[in-house]
C-alpha cells in the first residue's frame, strides 16, 4: 500500500507556517499540490505530504502549537516515480 498524507490549508501563509512549525520540530515534510480529488472548495492548492511513518508526529506538533490547518486527509497511490520514464 501507497498511502500518502496530506495536510490542507485555507490559505498558503498557514501552510508555510506549519512548515516552519514542523522542520522545527524534526518532523520530515514535503510542499505539494493538494490533490484534486481532496481539495474540495478550497481555493489554496498547496498541501503538505506527511509519510504515514511520521503523520502521529505531525498530529503532535500541530497541537502542540495550535497550528491553523483545514484537516488531514489520506489518499493511496498518488506518486508512482516511474510514471514518466520511457526506457
Amino acid at each position: 500500500m501507497n498511502l500518502r498524507y496530506y495536510i490542507l490549508f485555507a490559505n498558503y501563509e498557514q501552510g508555510l507556517a506549519l512548515r516552519d512549525i514542523l522542520l522545527a520540530d524534526g518532523v520530515p515534510n514535503r510542499i505539494a499540490p493538494a490533490p484534486r480529488a481532496i481539495q474540495g472548495d478550497l481555493s489554496c492548492g498547496m498541501s503538505l505530504l506527511v509519510e504515514p511513518e511520521h503523520i502521529e508526529a505531525a498530529r503532535r506538533s500541530i497541537e502542540a502549537h495550535n497550528a491553523p490547518y483545514h484537516r488531514i486527509a489520506s489518499l493511496e497511490g498518488q506518486i508512482q516515480s516511474h510514471r514518466d520514464r520511457y526506457c
